[in-house]
């Protein structure tokens, strides 16, 4: 049975996404393509990594840009993933590598040799991964200094929900 990994060299405006089934003996052999960074081509990215049968995804944590690929990778395509029949424990983890665990040689940048490289290192455990909190525990409450209005002319400390699961927060 096939074991895909997905590469993710993450810009402002594009992915580039590489694809390699890292149970071959030898060089591995990838499926290259280029995605927009809009919602659509986002969902798209997603469904093309379920059509190629990916198990993992691994991308740099460039500056934000990131942020949004997770979001809907989390969303559309690791959920399809776990649930699959014959799913693995793996099936459906995202990976996120710090650029600098990524470098390449100096030179020209090569956007799907970066993305390559991503796949090999995480494959022998060269990459330096960070942390990325589950769904659940990314609500934070940060607490800032507001005005509260109509009781009083003084500051006072309230609480204000940043996370995504913001009717989780208004519970507390």
């Amino acid at each position: 049975m096939p074991y895909k990994i997905a590469g993710i060299d993450v810009h402002k405006r594009m992915l580039h996404v590489v694809v390699s089934d890292v149970q071959v003996d030898g060089e591995y052999d990838f499926t290259r393509r280029v995605f927009g960074s809009l919602p659509e081509a986002l969902r798209s990215l997603a469904a093309w990594l379920v059509e190629q049968q990916v198990e993992e995804v691994v991308m740099e944590s460039t500056a934000q840009y990131w942020k949004p690929v997770w979001g809907t990778l989390e969303r559309y395509w690791k959920r399809i993933c776990q649930t699959r029949e014959g799913a693995l424990a793996t099936s459906g983890t995202l990976h996120l590598a710090l650029a600098l665990s990524n470098r390449g040689r100096r030179g020209r940048k090569k956007d799907f040799r970066d993305a390559e490289r991503l796949v090999k290192r995480l494959v022998t455990h060269e990459l330096t991964l960070s942390f990325v909190p589950d769904v659940e525990c990314s609500c934070r409450i940060d607490w800032r200094l507001c005005w509260k209005k109509h009781t009083s002319s003084y500051p006072a400390w309230s609480p204000i929900c940043l996370g995504p699961a913001h009717d989780a927060c208004s519970r507390l």
